[in-house]
């Protein structure tokens, strides 16, 4: 079994993985009305996705994290860095990344699409087609409280750590 993480907020959790933010907004990898959910292969890289579209000055305090755990053998593929435009790391996202996950998922032959991460390349994110047959094998574990330390909120820094 592999693990993937998501942090959202717990008004949103009762479904974590069905892709319905994507849906409704899109995101990096796909457009609005592709049903993709957004997920990450470690904790900690799930965190950090999720802290860089935060108010610094509002941090909810309703912020769970969603993990599944999926079976080995369920279809994926990847998308390599090789094969992603040069711009591909901008704040706003170039549409072609866009093109990537509306193609997989109309496509529909795989459930899972590993994708780098922006924030950190040599790591992945991981895209959930909710729709292909293969979502219904994955898990759902119990619901975790998420709390981010209240550090990374601080606007100064103590001059001891610089």
């Amino acid at each position: 079994m592999i693990r993937v993480y998501r942090a959202l907020r717990r008004k949103y959790a009762a479904a974590p993985f069905d892709g319905e933010g994507a849906y409704r907004y899109g995101g990096r990898w796909s457009s609005p009305g592709i049903r993709l959910s957004y997920s990450s292969e470690h904790q900690s890289l799930a965190m950090l996705e999720y802290f860089v579209h935060l108010d610094k000055d509002d941090p909810p305090s309703d912020l769970v994290l969603a993990i599944a755990e999926i079976p080995q053998d369920v279809s994926r593929e990847q998308i390599a860095l090789k094969d992603l435009p040069e711009n591909w790391r901008d704040p706003v996202a170039p549409p072609q990344l866009a093109e990537f996950g509306d193609r997989f998922a109309n496509r529909g032959e795989n459930c899972l699409l590993y994708v780098p991460s922006v924030l950190a390349p040599a790591e992945r994110n991981c895209l959930i087609n909710p729709t292909h047959s293969d979502y219904k094998r994955i898990a759902m574990l119990e619901l975790e409280p998420l709390h981010y330390d209240p550090r990374m909120f601080s606007r100064s820094r103590s001059s001891a750590h610089r």
